[in-house]
């Protein structure tokens, strides 16, 4: 249900809104806005509560929130002409505001039982056997990316022989159904596995060791200091601690942001997570950027749920690499073969650039389409219907993938020649290629991170993890935001290759440090523990 409804936000939202990719991405900057924001927070309740309660809670709301969504869509479009013409507008734009924050909450739930799940539960369940922990991390990563193939299949047919409402309302029943089968098969899990029930004794120890300090200070005072503060009970000093108590729990949140961001820089694997926060810089994934950006140049539902069909099954290549490589040459190099492929293929992207049909056009004013929305009440353009879409371009000025003419040429003798699809197809066969080294690199990471970090903090840290990808998330939506028109979308694809590399420069200097001198010698397995180097780790690397 997840992975419907990632893959149809993006294309409601282009539909709702006409041929532009700016509400699109307004929707991804709010909700990496979010997570950058509350990441930390939301690991921090994942540390304090108990397993079952975080996972079921987060599932809960997680679902709701989609059913809400999807509701809300089907009535935005079987009403969208009158919503238009009622209070000039307003009403719609609110819809709009309504779907993207409850859509947020939703993002928000999935991060709190994304960190649980995978970040915790998985390390629990696995106990000291790291080749199991690394099978099961490629299993649920295998898993994932099966539903990345089925799921946008699924709705893409259904969008595209029916409707997007009928999109919505599948959508809708489906996490309806499939919510109650996850919340039971959590329950089975957490009976199953005894050791789930129990947090880390650090916990509990500094709990204790906080309890006798608070006890040893009641005992302290005289006889004669208790009387006292008794007969000025009604006075000043209760009122001064109910100020400090509101003051207290105002200044918490706070408090535990800039705790959880300390702690992740102490990390020993800082440069690590660092250098996979930089591969989320990127418009080169089938993120809603890439489904909208592909949906506005002619490519229907049904075509971009086979590409990301593609992009999956990659991917479940990469899971299969990531096992191998980590018991041929050790998880820290690993990730060096992973980052070293995954950029290798990224590089036909930037080729893509420059090869004919590219739709980089540099006569073109990147903030042309932004100005003219915002600043001179330029009219919203409309989808074209699929038959339409036969007989031209969108407004954007792109020639049509479909057909390859120009938009506004009728003339057959007037029309150019079909334009190539050189460029296109260097492009996602750079993308999806891509996937490999991506997968293998991120599951290299997410074990760093579990096996590298002491159970009291694997919330928060991991919570600030996805806070630093959705800060560099929230980066490449503001460059979509600022740029959003095709012509623009070459520079896009170049700055994205220039921050993956930088990504995987991070990598190599945290490898450095970690393997020093043994860092090339590839088939013997790591001969040093990333934990050696700090003492917050409880766990050594391989």
């Amino acid at each position: 249900g997840d992975r419907m409804w990632h893959f149809a936000v993006s294309v409601f939202l282009v539909e709702l809104y006409g041929n532009s990719l700016l509400l699109t991405a307004v929707y991804g900057l709010v909700v990496a806005g979010s997570v950058l924001l509350l990441g930390a927070l939301i690991g921090d309740w994942v540390d304090k509560n108990s397993r079952l309660k975080v996972a079921q809670t987060s599932l809960v709301v997680q679902n709701v929130s989609v059913i809400l969504c999807g509701v809300i869509l089907m009535v935005i479009f079987l009403f969208k002409t009158q919503l238009l013409t009622l209070y000039h507008g307003w009403l719609l734009t609110m819809c709009y505001i309504l779907v993207i924050t409850i859509a947020n909450i939703a993002n928000l739930a999935s991060t709190a039982t994304a960190i649980t799940i995978q970040r915790d539960w998985i390390v629990v369940v696995a106990g000291e056997d790291r080749s199991k922990l690394a099978d099961m991390n490629a299993t649920i990563r295998r898993i994932d990316q099966l539903t990345n193939i089925l799921a946008p299949m699924a709705v893409g047919q259904i969008m595209t022989f029916g409707s997007p409402m009928i999109g919505c309302g599948f959508i809708s029943c489906w996490n309806l159904m499939s919510m109650c089968v996850e919340y039971l098969l959590l329950w089975k899990v957490y009976q199953k596995t005894p050791t789930l029930a129990l947090k880390s004794s650090k916990v509990e120890e500094s709990e204790l060791k906080q309890l006798n300090v608070k006890k040893e200070s009641d005992v302290k005072p005289a006889e004669g200091v208790q009387l006292v503060v008794e007969k000025d009970a009604g006075g000043a000093e209760p009122r001064r601690d109910k100020e400090a108590g509101c003051a207290a729990r105002i200044a918490e949140p706070f408090i535990t942001f800039r705790d959880g961001w300390v702690a992740y820089y102490n990390q020993p694997v800082f440069l690590a997570g660092m250098g996979l926060a930089f591969l989320y810089m990127t418009v080169l994934g089938f993120d809603c950027i890439t489904t909208g950006y592909a949906y506005t140049q002619g490519l229907s539902g049904s075509v971009l749920s086979l590409l990301m069909g593609a992009s999956a099954v990659t991917g479940i290549m990469g899971t299969v690499a990531f096992t191998w490589l980590r018991r041929r040459c050790g998880l820290v190099r690993t990730g060096l073969v992973s980052g070293a492929a995954q950029f290798a293929c990224l590089i036909l992207c930037a080729i893509s650039v420059f090869m004919p049909g590219s739709p980089l056009d540099l006569t073109v004013s990147p903030f042309a389409d932004i100005g003219a929305r915002l600043f001179e009440s330029e009219p919203l353009p409309t989808i074209a219907s699929p038959g339409e879409k036969l007989e031209m371009a969108f407004a954007t000025g792109m020639p049509s993938l479909l057909n390859g003419s120009a938009p506004g040429d009728g003339d057959p003798e007037l029309s150019p020649e079909p334009v190539p699809l050189i460029s296109v197809s260097l492009l996602f066969a750079g993308v999806i290629a891509a996937r490999v080294g991506l997968w293998s690199f991120d599951l290299t990471v997410t074990q760093l991170l579990q096996e590298n970090v002491m159970e009291s903090e694997r919330g928060i840290i991991n919570g600030v993890q996805n806070s630093m990808n959705y800060l560099l998330d929230l980066l490449h939506f503001i460059m979509v935001i600022l740029a959003p028109n095709p012509e623009a979308f070459g520079l896009l694809v170049l700055i994205s290759v220039s921050f993956v590399a930088m990504g995987h420069i991070m990598y190599f200097r945290f490898a450095q440090k970690t393997l020093g001198t043994q860092l090339f010698a590839c088939c013997t397995p790591d001969p040093k523990a990333v934990s050696d180097s700090s003492p917050s780790a409880d766990t050594s690397t391989v």
